[in-house]
Parts: C-alpha cells; structure tokens; sequence
C-alpha cells in the first residue's frame, strides 16, 4: 500500500502543508515534504548509527544517525518522529527534544528536515530492535569516533543524514561551547 505523505511549500520554515501525494509520487517527482530525523544519544553520550538495508528505496546500504522518514499526511512531526524511531530502531518512551529545522535538497529528496534528539535509557526505552526491512545493523559511538569515520571517503553515509548532522554539531558547539566525545 502506498503511503500518503504530506506536502510542504518548498522553502517554507513555518511547515506549511501544501497537500497530498502518494509517497511513490513524492519519490518519483522528488516532491517537497516534511522528514524527521531523530538522533538517538545514550548515557555515556554516544550515538546509534545503523547501516541501511539494501532495500531502502532513498540512499540503500549507506549508514546514517538519524532514524526518521517522511511525515505522513494528517501527522504532526513529533509524532512522525516517535513513530519513526519506534518503527526504526523500536525505542519508545524516549524524550524527543527538537534541535533544528531546514530544508534539505538534493537530486534525490527535497524537504523541511525536522530533528530531534532523544535521550536513550534502556529501562525506560527498551532495547534496540531493528525493523529488519530498514536497518541492516547497528553500533554505539562517540561523537570523535563517528567524526572520524566521516573523514573516511570509503565509509558510505547517507548525504542528508551528513548535512544534518553537520549542522546538529555546529548547533551543539556554538549552545554549549563543546561537546563531549
């Protein structure tokens, strides 16, 4: 069944939904929409980065930090966003801080990136389980770790997860004056 999705006036910050478009339309025309992207930090302040299944029908077997996807028509962000991460990476109870909105474009996705950061607790979130048809696989790492491995031209991470997280660090540096590894 396809997936209805909501569209966004391209460009637009205030979120303004525009209509409806099947998600195959929304990929095939690369339409303007709304994601989330949920970053998981656990106690130690480390980050869960998962590789992509081969599957994935937007940037397949590449690795991301962000759990999320498109925010289906009459779904508010927030709740694509906890519903993302549970369907992702089946965490729920998690707090959901919203960190930053944009717009993100490429020849592949247009759309107002939503991002959020969630504070991991295993007793409160539950254990980390893949949906096995999104996520191949996936590791802890600190931030100098994840950092480094970017570095690395081999190392395959989705571009809209890069430039998003690129932004979240910058954020992060200029709120606290550094952050931890």
């Amino acid at each position: 069944m396809d997936e209805l999705v909501a569209l966004y006036a391209e460009g637009d910050l205030s979120g303004r939904v525009t209509g409806v478009a099947a998600r195959s339309a929304v990929r095939a025309g690369n339409l303007p929409h709304a994601a989330t992207a949920v970053l998981l930090r656990d106690e130690r302040d480390h980050l869960y980065v998962h590789r992509r299944t081969d599957t994935k029908d937007l940037y397949p077997g590449m690795h991301d930090v962000f759990a999320g996807g498109v925010v289906l028509a009459g779904e508010d962000p927030s709740g694509a966003a906890a519903r993302e991460l549970s369907e992702e990476l089946g965490v729920r109870n998690c707090d959901l801080r919203p960190c930053l909105r944009y717009w993100y474009a490429d020849e592949h996705a247009s759309y107002l990136a939503y991002v959020y950061e969630a504070r991991y607790d295993e007793h409160r979130c539950g254990p980390v389980v893949h949906q096995p048809s999104e996520v191949a696989a996936g590791w802890w790492l600190s931030t100098a770790d994840l950092v480094t491995r970017l570095a690395d031209p081999a190392w395959a991470f989705v571009p809209d997860g890069r430039a998003t997280l690129g932004r979240y660090l910058r954020q992060a540096r200029r709120s606290t004056g550094g952050f931890r590894a």
